[in-house]
């Protein structure tokens, strides 16, 4: 029986997940929180003796961080107590105090025939997979070689040929007693009242095999040998398996490799997918052939709050972009977003990977820009706002795009975000300065070539960096240590390890810079989600196991050069966790400026007007005078000890 997502998401709603689950578990009284409806214990799925068990009733989800098990309410019944989907939703729906719907018939119908027609398009994608490996597929496969693609992968994705002929799927799957009706219901032939005798829908192509998020084939997307045929690619029409718009290649592989806490990485074309995977990122899916719908998108937040959508450095890319910022503004929420990545000009993934490798893909995910940043680009970046109508129109402009953000909180909060970046654009002196008789003066060039780099030089627009800015970790970039704040948020809970009982979630989002750093929290987030003994004396074991024990020497050293002593085992907890707050309100805060100030940077350098350019440049000086306030603020991070009985710095002891 089907239900439809409104009754199954009614009922889900109105139990939550922890009186489901609480019937077969014990709930673990430390690390539970009742009041956030966040719940620990352990797993009913696999023996263990420490909670690695989690659920949280506002997600209505829950998952195992020993195990890897996940799912709802109905995946939970369905899993522990082996009740069939239609049976579990009659248990929460008795749970809620809801009615049963009555039985569709033609739903059911279509189910049936549904499981037909997929028995069909699987008996379709062996004989494809078949034909490849055949003499006929010799060139088919000379071409997916030449793409650089292993016969790992090629089994992976279950890659075939059609062979170029009107009849032999047809003719295949009418020796294996498969109706005319069936064949015509999957697509795979093209009919019609205008068309005597059925032939084969694709033919003389690289066949892709489009699976559900159940993983059945549903779909083929076919890719022309021949290069003199109209259509490059082509997809199976839409049937009662497929509805293109409903459907991203490869999305239950890349669901899984995405993980619990994963991303999405969405890119333009079959291709692209299988190249990622080939190279390790296997966390990628695809539209088919066309824009990104809304349906999909939908998809993608369902894994991830923050997908990041990359795009072709060509202009087709940034076309797709612009559209998607369109698509996306007005279905965003509080903590859901994308993100957009951008490719170096005339280069796609599958171009990347395959000639440079991962790294620099990696790094172009790595420099992905927020949606708000897309919106102020697209707006901003290419206009001329010499005069106050101007500056009206883009703030117009502004006004109305952001006005299709449903949420009134997001939508607020978008229009703050852009008023702020107008005063930082057009905050410092207009485009034309006066001298000391009151006279215009034109902006000053150099070297008679103009463009902002020139105006980056002038004397009268330097952006000035003190002594102590440069020798800072912020400005620093790639010094030998990380950045104090940084190193001082890993120290206080590798020192303070009740943190990572009390505050997992919010600490395992946490982000930073250095590297080595992400590598050392990430080990300190496994041992927590491994249950066991976590004090001080097993988590700094587990560090050393993992091969970080002389930089968690390091850091420690670097707190205590700087005195900082919240971030040590001396403090008192409740210090310990008021530094680490005030420390972590500075790490963000500086994480936003270092975006900021790079953004800026990089409109510097694209820039070729002087007078635009100058704009720019105030608000790049307005950015690092906020970098210098917040150096001059670092002694903020230094706790007062009344607790642990310790004074501010200079007190001793601390070297």
């Amino acid at each position: 029986m089907r239900f439809s997502p409104s009754f199954l998401d009614e009922i889900r709603e109105r139990v939550p997940i922890s009186d489901v689950i609480g019937r077969h578990v014990t709930w673990d009284k430390k690390k539970t929180n009742t009041s956030r409806g966040d719940w620990w214990a352990c797993c009913p799925f696999h023996g263990e003796k420490s909670p690695s068990f989690h659920c949280e009733d506002k997600k209505g989800r829950y998952h195992c961080f020993g195990c890897s098990v996940s799912g709802d309410h109905f995946r939970f019944l369905t899993e522990i107590e082996s009740l069939s989907f239609p049976e579990a939703v009659e248990r929460i729906a008795g749970m809620a105090g809801v009615q049963m719907p009555a039985p569709d018939l033609e739903a059911e119908r279509r189910e049936k025939s549904r499981a037909t027609l997929e028995d069909v398009m699987e008996l379709a994608t062996a004989h494809f997979e078949a034909q490849l490996q055949a003499p006929i597929g010799a060139r088919a496969r000379a071409y997916l070689r030449d793409r650089g693609l292993s016969g790992r992968t090629l089994s992976t994705f279950r890659l075939g040929y059609s062979a170029d002929s009107r009849n032999a799927l047809k003719e295949f799957l009418a020796a294996k007693g498969i109706e005319k009706q069936l064949i015509e219901d999957c697509g795979l032939v093209v009919h019609g009242p205008d068309i005597p005798v059925s032939y084969d829908r694709f033919r003389d192509r690289v066949m892709f095999p489009i699976l559900s998020s159940r993983e059945r084939v549903i779909a083929f997307g076919g890719r022309a040998l021949s290069e003199t045929t109209p259509a490059k690619y082509l997809n199976s029409n839409e049937t009662e398996l497929f509805h293109k718009g409903n459907v991203l290649y490869n999305f239950a592989r890349a669901r899984r490799a995405a993980g619990n806490d994963g991303t999405l990485i969405a890119v333009e074309g079959y291709m692209d997918v299988i190249a990622l995977h080939q190279a390790g990122i296997e966390n990628a899916v695809a539209p088919l052939g066309t824009a990104l719908t809304e349906n999909q998108l939908k998809l993608l937040w369902r894994i991830t709050p923050n997908p990041v959508l990359c795009f072709d450095g060509d202009e087709a890319g940034q076309r797709a972009a612009a559209r998607a910022v369109d698509l996306a503004l007005p279905h965003i929420g509080p903590g859901r977003s994308v993100r957009f990545a951008v490719l170096p000009p005339g280069k796609d993934p599958d171009d990347l990977v395959r000639h440079d490798g991962r790294e620099p893909f990696d790094q172009v995910i790595e420099a992905a820009r927020p949606l708000a940043a897309m919106v102020w680009s697209r707006e901003a970046g290419s206009g001329v706002f010499e005069t106050p109508e101007s500056r009206a129109e883009l703030e117009a402009r502004l006004r109305q795009v952001t006005g299709t953000i449903a949420d009134e909180s997001v939508r607020f909060h978008y229009q703050q975000d852009m008023r702020e970046r107008m005063r930082a654009f057009f905050g410092g002196p207009g485009p034309r300065q006066r001298n000391q008789g009151g006279q215009e003066r034109q902006p000053r060039r150099q070297g008679g070539q103009g463009g902002a780099r020139d105006a980056f030089r002038a004397p009268d627009r330097n952006v000035t960096i003190t002594d102590r800015l440069a020798q800072s970790a912020m400005v620093r970039g790639h010094a030998e240590l990380p950045a104090l704040r940084e190193t001082v948020l890993v120290m206080t809970v590798a020192n303070h390890p009740q943190m990572l009982n009390e505050e997992f979630d919010e600490l395992a989002t946490l982000e930073f810079d250095d590297k080595a750093l992400t590598r050392i929290w990430q080990a300190m987030l496994d041992t927590a989600s491994a249950g066991g003994r976590l004090d001080r004396e097993h988590l700094m074991a587990a560090i050393e196991l993992a091969g970080h024990g002389p930089l968690i020497e390091r850091l420690e050293q670097q707190v205590r050069n700087a005195r900082i002593w919240t971030a040590t085992v001396l403090a008192a907890a409740e210090d310990a966790r008021e530094g680490y707050s005030q420390a972590l309100a500075l790490h963000k805060r500086t994480r936003a400026l270092k975006w900021q100030k790079a953004e800026l940077e990089r409109d510097i350098a694209e820039c070729e007007d002087v007078e635009e350019s100058y704009a720019i440049i105030a608000a790049l000086q307005q950015v690092q005078l906020e970098i210098v306030r917040l150096e001059n603020q670092e002694a903020i991070i230094d706790g007062f000890g009344v607790l642990s009985g310790r004074a501010k710095k200079g007190s001793g002891g601390m070297g």
